[in-house]
Protein backbone atom coordinates (compact mmCIF):
# COMPACT_ATOMS: atom_id res chain seq x y z
CA UNK A 1 0.00 0.00 0.00
CA UNK A 2 1.33 3.42 -0.95
CA UNK A 3 1.99 5.88 1.84
CA UNK A 4 2.13 9.63 1.33
CA UNK A 5 3.42 12.38 3.57
CA UNK A 6 2.75 16.08 3.46
CA UNK A 7 5.68 18.29 2.46
CA UNK A 8 7.85 19.07 5.46
CA UNK A 9 6.98 22.77 5.46
CA UNK A 10 3.23 22.04 5.62
CA UNK A 11 3.13 19.62 8.54
CA UNK A 12 1.39 20.91 11.65
CA UNK A 13 3.55 20.78 14.74
CA UNK A 14 2.86 20.77 18.45
CA UNK A 15 2.60 24.26 19.87
CA UNK A 16 2.53 25.90 23.28
CA UNK A 17 0.37 24.78 26.18
CA UNK A 18 -1.29 27.07 28.71
CA UNK A 19 -2.65 25.51 31.90
CA UNK A 20 -5.85 26.48 33.68
CA UNK A 21 -5.59 28.94 36.58
CA UNK A 22 -4.88 27.44 39.99
CA UNK A 23 -8.02 26.33 41.78
CA UNK A 24 -10.12 25.90 38.63
CA UNK A 25 -12.57 23.00 39.03
CA UNK A 26 -14.50 23.11 35.75
CA UNK A 27 -12.12 23.33 32.81
CA UNK A 28 -12.02 22.85 29.05
CA UNK A 29 -9.03 22.69 26.69
CA UNK A 30 -9.14 24.51 23.38
CA UNK A 31 -6.70 23.35 20.70
CA UNK A 32 -6.28 26.21 18.24
CA UNK A 33 -4.50 26.28 14.87
CA UNK A 34 -1.75 28.91 14.72
CA UNK A 35 0.27 30.13 11.77
CA UNK A 36 2.36 33.26 11.54
CA UNK A 37 3.48 33.96 7.96
CA UNK A 38 6.18 36.38 9.05
CA UNK A 39 7.98 33.78 11.16
CA UNK A 40 8.59 31.23 8.41
CA UNK A 41 7.71 28.44 10.85
CA UNK A 42 5.32 25.58 10.19
CA UNK A 43 1.75 25.80 11.47
CA UNK A 44 1.22 24.57 15.01
CA UNK A 45 -1.61 23.82 17.41
CA UNK A 46 -1.58 25.63 20.75
CA UNK A 47 -3.54 24.31 23.73
CA UNK A 48 -5.35 26.63 26.14
CA UNK A 49 -7.10 25.25 29.22
CA UNK A 50 -9.69 27.67 30.59
CA UNK A 51 -11.71 27.91 33.77
CA UNK A 52 -15.27 27.68 32.44
CA UNK A 53 -16.62 29.39 35.54
CA UNK A 54 -14.78 32.51 34.37
CA UNK A 55 -15.77 32.24 30.70
CA UNK A 56 -18.90 32.85 28.65
CA UNK A 57 -20.89 29.91 27.27
CA UNK A 58 -19.94 30.12 23.58
CA UNK A 59 -16.78 29.05 21.77
CA UNK A 60 -16.27 32.65 20.65
CA UNK A 61 -16.32 33.74 24.31
CA UNK A 62 -13.42 31.37 24.93
CA UNK A 63 -11.45 32.57 21.90
CA UNK A 64 -11.91 36.20 22.95
CA UNK A 65 -10.86 35.36 26.51
CA UNK A 66 -7.72 33.65 25.22
CA UNK A 67 -6.79 36.70 23.14
CA UNK A 68 -7.59 39.21 25.90
CA UNK A 69 -6.02 37.39 28.84
CA UNK A 70 -3.52 34.78 27.61
CA UNK A 71 -2.13 35.34 24.10
CA UNK A 72 -2.84 38.70 22.43
CA UNK A 73 -1.21 37.50 19.18
CA UNK A 74 -4.11 35.12 18.44
CA UNK A 75 -5.76 36.41 15.27
CA UNK A 76 -9.36 35.86 14.20
CA UNK A 77 -12.39 37.70 12.85
CA UNK A 78 -15.53 38.46 14.85
CA UNK A 79 -18.15 41.16 14.97
CA UNK A 80 -21.81 40.82 15.93
CA UNK A 81 -21.58 37.80 18.29
CA UNK A 82 -25.21 36.99 17.40
CA UNK A 83 -24.96 34.70 14.36
CA UNK A 84 -25.83 37.55 11.98
CA UNK A 85 -22.55 38.72 10.42
CA UNK A 86 -20.78 35.42 9.69
CA UNK A 87 -17.36 36.80 10.66
CA UNK A 88 -16.44 34.12 13.22
CA UNK A 89 -16.82 31.13 10.88
CA UNK A 90 -14.26 28.48 11.89
CA UNK A 91 -13.91 24.73 11.60
CA UNK A 92 -14.85 23.59 15.10
CA UNK A 93 -14.43 19.90 15.93
CA UNK A 94 -14.48 19.06 12.22
CA UNK A 95 -17.60 21.07 11.36
CA UNK A 96 -17.70 24.47 9.67
CA UNK A 97 -19.85 26.71 11.85
CA UNK A 98 -20.04 29.99 13.75
CA UNK A 99 -18.09 30.25 16.99
CA UNK A 100 -20.61 32.72 18.42
CA UNK A 101 -23.51 30.25 18.21
CA UNK A 102 -21.58 27.10 19.20
CA UNK A 103 -21.98 26.23 22.87
CA UNK A 104 -18.91 25.00 24.72
CA UNK A 105 -20.94 22.51 26.72
CA UNK A 106 -22.11 20.74 23.55
CA UNK A 107 -18.59 19.50 22.80
CA UNK A 108 -17.14 16.38 24.35
CA UNK A 109 -13.46 16.51 25.23
CA UNK A 110 -11.04 19.09 23.87
CA UNK A 111 -12.44 21.62 21.38
CA UNK A 112 -10.41 21.81 18.17
CA UNK A 113 -10.57 25.11 16.28
CA UNK A 114 -9.14 25.52 12.78
CA UNK A 115 -9.65 28.04 9.98
CA UNK A 116 -12.19 27.26 7.27
CA UNK A 117 -10.71 24.43 5.14
CA UNK A 118 -9.31 24.75 1.64
CA UNK A 119 -8.99 28.53 1.82
CA UNK A 120 -5.71 30.46 1.85
CA UNK A 121 -4.82 31.29 5.46
CA UNK A 122 -3.77 34.86 6.17
CA UNK A 123 -2.88 34.23 9.80
CA UNK A 124 -4.14 31.85 12.50
CA UNK A 125 -7.92 31.57 12.04
CA UNK A 126 -8.23 34.27 9.36
CA UNK A 127 -8.75 33.06 5.79
CA UNK A 128 -8.49 35.07 2.57
CA UNK A 129 -12.03 35.58 1.22
CA UNK A 130 -11.03 37.79 -1.73
CA UNK A 131 -11.92 35.18 -4.35
CA UNK A 132 -15.16 34.29 -2.54
CA UNK A 133 -16.35 37.89 -2.65
CA UNK A 134 -15.25 38.29 -6.26
CA UNK A 135 -17.49 35.34 -7.11
CA UNK A 136 -20.35 37.00 -5.24
CA UNK A 137 -19.87 40.19 -7.25
CA UNK A 138 -19.90 38.17 -10.48
CA UNK A 139 -23.53 37.11 -10.00
CA UNK A 140 -24.62 40.76 -9.53
CA UNK A 141 -26.53 40.35 -6.25
CA UNK A 142 -28.98 43.20 -6.65
CA UNK A 143 -32.34 43.79 -8.35
CA UNK A 144 -31.95 44.42 -12.08
CA UNK A 145 -34.86 45.97 -13.98
CA UNK A 146 -35.62 47.56 -17.34
CA UNK A 147 -39.00 49.00 -16.42
CA UNK A 148 -39.33 52.64 -15.28
CA UNK A 149 -38.43 53.35 -11.69
CA UNK A 150 -41.65 53.43 -9.64
CA UNK A 151 -42.58 56.39 -7.46
CA UNK A 152 -42.75 54.02 -4.46
CA UNK A 153 -41.11 50.71 -3.57
CA UNK A 154 -41.43 47.73 -5.90
CA UNK A 155 -44.25 45.65 -4.45
CA UNK A 156 -44.55 41.88 -4.01
CA UNK A 157 -47.48 39.69 -3.12
CA UNK A 158 -47.17 37.70 0.13
CA UNK A 159 -46.80 34.53 -1.96
CA UNK A 160 -43.97 36.03 -4.03
CA UNK A 161 -42.25 37.24 -0.88
CA UNK A 162 -42.51 33.76 0.61
CA UNK A 163 -40.40 32.40 -2.26
CA UNK A 164 -37.38 34.18 -0.75
CA UNK A 165 -37.62 32.43 2.61
CA UNK A 166 -34.61 30.21 3.12
CA UNK A 167 -32.57 32.35 0.72
CA UNK A 168 -32.33 35.90 2.03
CA UNK A 169 -31.15 34.70 5.45
CA UNK A 170 -27.72 33.69 4.08
CA UNK A 171 -24.98 35.64 5.90
CA UNK A 172 -22.14 34.71 3.51
CA UNK A 173 -20.07 33.04 6.23
CA UNK A 174 -18.64 30.63 3.58
CA UNK A 175 -19.19 27.58 5.81
CA UNK A 176 -21.06 25.75 3.06
CA UNK A 177 -18.67 26.49 0.21
CA UNK A 178 -15.62 25.47 2.24
CA UNK A 179 -17.34 22.17 3.14
CA UNK A 180 -17.95 21.30 -0.53
CA UNK A 181 -15.47 18.91 -2.24
CA UNK A 182 -16.44 20.24 -5.67
CA UNK A 183 -15.47 23.72 -4.51
CA UNK A 184 -12.19 22.39 -3.09
CA UNK A 185 -11.18 20.96 -6.46
CA UNK A 186 -12.57 23.69 -8.76
CA UNK A 187 -12.65 26.97 -6.82
CA UNK A 188 -11.53 28.99 -9.83
CA UNK A 189 -14.53 27.99 -11.95
CA UNK A 190 -17.24 26.46 -9.74
CA UNK A 191 -19.17 29.17 -7.89
CA UNK A 192 -19.91 27.00 -4.87
CA UNK A 193 -23.08 26.63 -2.81
CA UNK A 194 -23.02 29.99 -1.04
CA UNK A 195 -22.79 32.01 -4.25
CA UNK A 196 -25.28 29.81 -6.10
CA UNK A 197 -27.78 30.20 -3.26
CA UNK A 198 -27.30 33.96 -3.58
CA UNK A 199 -27.78 33.68 -7.34
CA UNK A 200 -31.08 31.84 -6.89
CA UNK A 201 -32.23 34.42 -4.35
CA UNK A 202 -32.32 36.98 -7.21
CA UNK A 203 -33.63 34.54 -9.80
CA UNK A 204 -36.55 33.77 -7.45
CA UNK A 205 -37.28 37.44 -6.71
CA UNK A 206 -40.45 38.49 -8.55
CA UNK A 207 -39.23 42.09 -8.71
CA UNK A 208 -36.15 41.19 -10.73
CA UNK A 209 -36.42 41.42 -14.54
CA UNK A 210 -33.14 39.79 -15.56
CA UNK A 211 -33.92 36.12 -14.97
CA UNK A 212 -32.93 35.10 -18.51
CA UNK A 213 -29.60 36.91 -18.30
CA UNK A 214 -28.87 35.41 -14.90
CA UNK A 215 -29.56 31.89 -16.16
CA UNK A 216 -27.42 32.54 -19.25
CA UNK A 217 -24.50 33.47 -16.99
CA UNK A 218 -24.86 30.24 -15.02
CA UNK A 219 -25.20 27.99 -18.09
CA UNK A 220 -21.70 26.64 -17.80
CA UNK A 221 -20.23 23.16 -17.15
CA UNK A 222 -18.31 24.46 -14.14
CA UNK A 223 -20.13 27.47 -12.65
CA UNK A 224 -23.23 25.43 -11.79
CA UNK A 225 -22.92 21.81 -12.81
CA UNK A 226 -19.95 20.86 -10.62
CA UNK A 227 -22.53 20.40 -7.85
CA UNK A 228 -23.10 16.67 -7.24
CA UNK A 229 -25.64 17.12 -4.41
CA UNK A 230 -23.68 15.41 -1.65
CA UNK A 231 -25.39 17.77 0.85
CA UNK A 232 -22.31 18.83 2.83
CA UNK A 233 -23.42 22.43 2.32
CA UNK A 234 -26.85 21.88 3.83
CA UNK A 235 -25.50 19.81 6.73
CA UNK A 236 -23.00 22.45 7.81
CA UNK A 237 -25.01 25.68 7.30
CA UNK A 238 -25.19 27.40 10.71
CA UNK A 239 -28.39 29.20 9.67
CA UNK A 240 -30.22 25.98 8.79
CA UNK A 241 -30.52 26.86 5.09
CA UNK A 242 -30.50 24.45 2.16
CA UNK A 243 -28.05 25.58 -0.55
CA UNK A 244 -28.34 22.20 -2.30
CA UNK A 245 -32.06 22.80 -2.83
CA UNK A 246 -31.39 26.27 -4.24
CA UNK A 247 -28.87 24.80 -6.70
CA UNK A 248 -31.42 22.15 -7.72
CA UNK A 249 -33.98 24.90 -8.33
CA UNK A 250 -31.57 26.70 -10.65
CA UNK A 251 -31.03 23.48 -12.60
CA UNK A 252 -34.80 23.03 -12.80
CA UNK A 253 -35.18 26.56 -14.21
CA UNK A 254 -32.57 25.68 -16.82
CA UNK A 255 -34.57 22.64 -17.94
CA UNK A 256 -37.89 24.50 -17.93
CA UNK A 257 -36.71 27.23 -20.24
CA UNK A 258 -35.43 24.68 -22.76
CA UNK A 259 -38.80 22.90 -22.97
Amino acid sequence: MAEFRLPKNSRIGKGKSYDAPAGATRTKTFRIYRWEPESGDNPRVDSFTLDLDQCGPMVLDAVIKIKNEIDPTLTFRRSCREGVCGSCAFNIDGMNTLACTTRIEDSKGDIKIYPLPHMPVVKDLVTDLTHFYAQLESIEPWIKTDSPVPTRERLQTPDDREQLDGLYECILCACCSTACPSYWWNPERYLGPAILLQAYRWIADSRDEATGDRLDELEDPFKLYRCHTIMNCTQTCPKGLNPAKAIAEIKKRMVERRS
